[in-house]
């Protein structure tokens, strides 16, 4: 079961108690990430993250790293397009000290000017090397297609230009008009009590003002044809990201579009692992994915592709997607894909600090957490005709966005005209 709270501030905790294991994971969830940012701020979010464990009002960066894994937990932090998150795992006995830890990073940071300086070469560098690994370099390219001059097509990380020119103040200001209770959620998840940790957030976070809701404009999805983008680099296989405009992160047709991710490329088991790898040989590493948004989505196949079969890579796969818009999926093929997705939950689910981010992201996106019990009857109702319906809403044409890495020179032109699920 678990247990939810509101405070007065708009603050959110949520918790479940799980008697079997002897850790807690805890995460205190921002709704800020990479779409809230104008341009100029681009990157904001993710470098504020890496200076808050730099120190806060009672922690040095020392203690606060020592603090956590002095006693055996871990500590670490993320920014997305649209959250940022902190987050401990750690001896159950040990959550008030990391509760008192997270909440003082985010309420109460140093931002030290020499902090700053020297944080910005870091996340620099670490643009660089996301750049120099073509597999990562591909999908930055393939969001500038499917969102172009949008937030959600720009590097989380944000660029060497909006980085360098982010202040001290820039820092401050945001940090204290986003980091507010309305936008923010507290999830734990393992070895608690609820009434306990939530008097200690509330302890903490109730002298602070609640504030408005931060907000993002709404994604753009007018495209009318294929979109195509190529970065010539010498490598020894191409690196391919294909994307097409999916359903939001609530859509009645969400699990229809699991299932059909698991059934094209989830798995070894998947049509396109088998397909393109086992059968013919033409890439190393294929697969699929999603991109779950509060108003959009994206429905992902990625691969590493031999230079010299690009284009009979690209038309199998074309093929094979374009299927499952004209036939049905197989009862077989339903049965095990819904067997694989509710098995991966529930062994998720086996750890401290997955239960904690399946439910903190649920919290900060909609408000709301799904039981186990709701999702296993969710899933093993969706139809084949339902799977298809997803496939026939998200395959078409016209959004087909092709973003490649590789040795391709000038073959732009006949790789476009590939661009067809038939």
């Amino acid at each position: 079961m678990f247990v939810k709270e509101k405070l007065n501030n708009g603050l959110r905790i949520i918790t479940k108690h799980l008697s079997r294991v002897q850790s807690v994971a805890l995460g205190i969830w921002i709704n800020i990430g990479s779409r809230y940012e104008d341009s100029r701020q681009k990157g904001i979010s993710h470098f504020l993250e890496h200076l808050l464990f730099k120190g806060s009002k009672k922690y040095s960066c020392r203690a606060i790293k020592e603090s956590i894994e002095g006693v055996g937990g871990s500590l670490n932090g993320f920014t997305s397009e649209e959250h940022t998150c902190y987050l401990v795992k750690i001896p159950h006995s040990f959550l008030p000290k990391a509760l008192d830890i997270l909440s003082d990073m985010v309420l109460n940071p140093l931002l030290g000017a020499a902090d700053i300086k020297k944080e910005k070469t870091v996340v620099l560098e670490e643009l660089k090397m996301y750049r120099d690994l073509p597999q990562s370099y591909v999908n930055e390219l393939l969001d500038g297609l499917l969102w172009p001059g949008e937030p959600l097509g720009s590097p989380i990380i944000g660029t060497p230009e909006t980085v360098n020119q982010i202040s001290r103040q820039d820092l401050v200001s945001f940090q204290s008009s986003r980091y507010t209770p309305a936008n923010i959620v507290v999830s734990a998840a393992g070895r608690l009590d609820h009434d306990l940790l939530a008097r200690k957030v509330k302890a903490i976070f109730s002298p602070q003002k609640g504030a408005t809701l931060n907000t993002f404009l709404g994604a753009r999805q007018a495209q009318g044809k294929p979109g195509l983008k190529i970065f010539a680099k010498g490598t020894e296989q191409t690196h391919m990201a294909l994307g097409f405009h999916a359903l939001r992160r609530d859509h009645p047709l969400k699990h229809a579009q699991s299932i059909l991710h698991i059934i094209l490329g989830a798995n070894m088991s998947s049509r396109l692992f088998n397909e393109v790898r086992e059968k013919r040989g033409l890439a190393y590493e294929i697969g699929t994915g999603l991109k779950r948004y509060h108003d959009t989505g994206v429905f992902l196949v990625h691969a590493g592709i031999d230079n010299r079969k690009v284009g009979d890579c690209l038309g199998l796969i074309f093929q094979e997607l374009g299927k499952t818009r004209k036939h049905p999926v197989t009862h077989d093929e339903l049965k095990r894909a819904k067997e694989f997705y509710l098995g991966q939950l529930s062994l998720a689910l086996e750890d401290t600090m997955e239960y904690m981010l399946w439910m903190g992201e649920s919290v900060a996106c909609l408000d709301k957490v799904y039981s186990l019990a709701q999702i296993i009857k969710e899933v093993n109702e969706v139809s084949r005709e339902e799977v298809a319906q997803a496939a026939r809403q998200i395959f078409k044409n016209e959004i087909i966005n092709l973003a490649l890495v590789g040795p391709l020179g000038k073959s732009e032109k006949q790789i476009y005209g590939r661009l067809n699920l038939g």
